[in-house]
């Protein structure tokens, strides 16, 4: 099954007797608040113009829980999510599009979890609302309630032991900024650096100027040259698992499976007796 879809295909699939669910998850990871400044507001972005038939998602607090000693953005209770998913609309047995402002890593999280939840059928619209010509809308849709019920699966989920095994057995790939990996520059989490073994993987190269993913076939030989081969297992993380699922869903348009380690480097850099590389090395 396909990962991500053009602006022309959801527009076509719009206009069908099975026409998916929208779901706009727009969200920025912003230190604006630090500094005094607003914070980013995507449910006001949402409500100045969206894809019509779309319904907002809070990232925040309906693709994470609160932020804790598991992160900044934990797997959300699964209860809670089913909840807010069927509010949505979603039900297993219709399609489920979502988008965001761009970027991607909004989309990607929630495509993640809806993946790993058991929802049989998840696209990306790839390029996020930019690629969008059409109409949009300033109204808010109250859809049917959906039927899905998450059942999360078995394989798709590391924690931080696993991360760490995975980094030595594998390949852990981190997608971060490649001075952040490095430990040149930390603005959010305790501690800069890297989980020992991991690959730097910045899910910013796995996209064009246009923030669409770069054809199957390159996204491939990125990866064949960071150390994915046939027979490696594939691990990804990032500052709270939202680029991390960017780069989990570069992998699958490239046909590759990989785990994700939700609570990544705001996790792993929150307890000192995990160790911590720098530079780069990934050792």
């Amino acid at each position: 099954m396909r990962a991500i879809i053009t602006a022309s295909e959801l527009a076509h699939e719009l206009t069908g007797g099975n026409p998916p669910v929208l779901l706009d998850v727009r969200w920025q990871l912003s230190t604006a608040k630090a500094a005094g400044a607003p914070a980013f507001d995507g449910r006001a972005e949402y409500a100045a113009g969206h894809i019509p038939g779309a319904v907002f998602v809070d990232l925040d607090r309906e693709l994470a829980a609160a932020p804790g000693a598991h992160g900044r953005h934990p797997l959300p209770d699964l209860t809670e999510f089913g909840a807010a998913m069927r509010r949505a609309g979603v039900s297993a047995g219709r399609p489920v599009i979502v988008y965001d402002g761009g970027q991607g890593w909004a989309a990607a999280r929630a495509w993640w979890l809806l993946r790993w939840t058991g929802h049989p059928d998840v696209r990306v619209l790839d390029g996020g609302l930019p690629s969008w010509e059409g109409e949009l809308s300033t109204g808010t849709p109250v859809p049917a309630e959906g039927d899905f019920e998450p059942a999360p699966g078995a394989a798709g989920l590391l924690d931080a032991d696993g991360a760490a095994a995975l980094a030595r057995t594998g390949v852990l790939l981190d997608a971060r900024a490649g001075e952040r990996y490095r430990g040149e520059v930390e603005p959010i989490d305790r501690v800069g650096g890297h989980i020992p073994g991991a690959v730097s993987a910045p899910t910013t190269e796995n996209v064009g100027p246009d923030g669409r993913f770069l054809p199957a076939a390159e996204l491939r030989d990125r990866f064949k040259a960071l150390g994915v081969s046939g027979d490696a297992e594939v691990g990804v993380y990032c500052g709270s698992g939202v680029s991390a699922a960017h780069e989990a869903l570069a992998l699958a348009v490239a046909g590759i499976p990989a785990a994700l380690y939700v609570g990544s480097w705001s996790e792993w850099s929150a307890d000192p007796s995990r160790p911590v590389a720098v530079g780069a090395d990934p050792q």
